[in-house]
C-alpha cells in the first residue's frame, strides 16, 4: 500500500508535464486598436507556428500594420511598416494547408503569393468563414492558406479592424499598427 502512495507523486507529475505538453503556444497581438489572443495550432502546423513565433520574438512585427482590410472577408498585416514598404523576410516555408485546418471565422493563416510555398511573415485572420481558401488538392490552384491557429480573445477588435474606412481598395486611411507581438509559451 505504501509502495502505491509513493508512486501517485510521481504519476501525478507525469499527468501534470503531459497536460502541460499539450497547452499550444499563444501570441498577444497588441494593435493600436486593441489586443487580438491568438491559440497557435503548433500540432496541425509546426512549420508555420515555428516561423511566426520567430518572427515575432525577432520583433518584426513591431511597428508593421495591417495594410489589407475586406470586411466581410479578412485583416491582412505583418509584412509592412507604416510607410507600406515590404520589410525584409527570412526564406519562404513550405505550406501545411493539407493539415485538415479550415477557414473559419477567427483562424489566422499565412498570407503568400501565387506561390503556394511562399509564405513569409505576413499572416491574415478569417472575419468570415472563407471555404474558398481551403486546401483542396496538391496543385498551385489547390493548394490553399496554411490555418496556424484562431483567435481566443479580442475578434471584437479583428471585426472593428475589419470596418475601417479604406481608400477605395483594401488600404484602410488610417495606419492600424501592430505594436507588438508577444509569445506565451
Amino acid at each position: 500500500m505504501l509502495s502505491k502512495l509513493l508512486r501517485l507523486p510521481t504519476l501525478l507529475m507525469l499527468l501534470a508535464g503531459s497536460i502541460s505538453a499539450m497547452a499550444q503556444p499563444l501570441a498577444e497581438i497588441q494593435t493600436n486598436q486593441g489586443l487580438i489572443v491568438v491559440d497557435l495550432n503548433s500540432e496541425k502546423a509546426p512549420n508555420s507556428v515555428a516561423n511566426f513565433i520567430r518572427y515575432a520574438k525577432e520583433g518584426h512585427y513591431e511597428g508593421t500594420i495591417f495594410h489589407r482590410v475586406i470586411a466581410g472577408f479578412m485583416i491582412q498585416g505583418g509584412g509592412m511598416d507604416t510607410n507600406f514598404e515590404l520589410k525584409p523576410t527570412h526564406p519562404p516555408i513550405r505550406n501545411e494547408a493539407d493539415n485538415g485546418l479550415t477557414h473559419a471565422t477567427g483562424t489566422i493563416a499565412m498570407a503568400r503569393t501565387g506561390d503556394p510555398h511562399s509564405a513569409t511573415d505576413q499572416f491574415f485572420i478569417n472575419v468570415s468563414n472563407n471555404a474558398s481558401l481551403n486546401f483542396s488538392e496538391r496543385s498551385e490552384t489547390g493548394w490553399g492558406y496554411t490555418v496556424f491557429g484562431r483567435v481566443v480573445k479580442g475578434m471584437d477588435v479583428v471585426q472593428r479592424i475589419a470596418l475601417m474606412p479604406t481608400d477605395g481598395g483594401d488600404a484602410p486611411f488610417q495606419n492600424i499598427i501592430i505594436e507588438s507581438v508577444t509569445i506565451k509559451e
